[in-house]
């Protein structure tokens, strides 16, 4: 918008707004907090398997995605270290703009072709992930964040 009164909407209850207010940066921090978690056990089951890297470079490579090991080893590395660091809000842009980009392949690669609809193999699921986790690329670790600790951030 253009930034002048009137503009913007107003809310039907206005004394909400401070409830609203005292809010969004809990909220922020839960929403990278539960991606991060999701992520990290998404990318559990891929380290804890019992075909471990070599399962999952083979599933790799049959998506097409060649050297299938190292697209292997990147996942892994980034769905358990890098969700750990979205939970904790350390290297939070970085790791979320990694991610973001992990689900942009794997949405074209592996979902694209399956339509739509998670229960099919699509790529809902990817697709939502993917939006979040640019959401908090661009965002930042927050003030509930490692970063803001440390006060660096990429």
């Amino acid at each position: 918008m253009n930034g002048t009164a009137g503009s913007e909407t107003r809310l039907v209850w206005p004394g909400l707004r401070g409830f609203y207010d005292s809010f969004v940066d809990i909220a922020y921090t839960l929403l990278r907090v539960v991606i991060g978690y999701n992520l990290l056990m998404h990318g559990w089951v891929k380290v804890s398997s019992q075909a471990g890297a070599a399962g999952v470079a083979g599933y790799m490579s049959r998506q097409g995605l060649e050297p299938g090991i190292a697209f292997a080893y990147a996942a892994m590395f980034l769905e358990t270290v890098g969700a750990v660091c979205l939970i904790i809000g350390l290297f939070t842009r970085f790791f979320a703009a990694a991610l973001a980009i992990e689900m942009a392949i794997a949405l074209v690669v592996a979902h694209l072709a399956k339509g739509f609809s998670v229960g099919q193999g699509g790529y809902e699921y990817v697709l939502l992930i993917g939006i979040v986790l640019l959401f908090i690329a661009i965002r930042g670790g927050g003030p509930y964040s490692a970063d803001r600790m440390i006060g660096k951030e990429l």
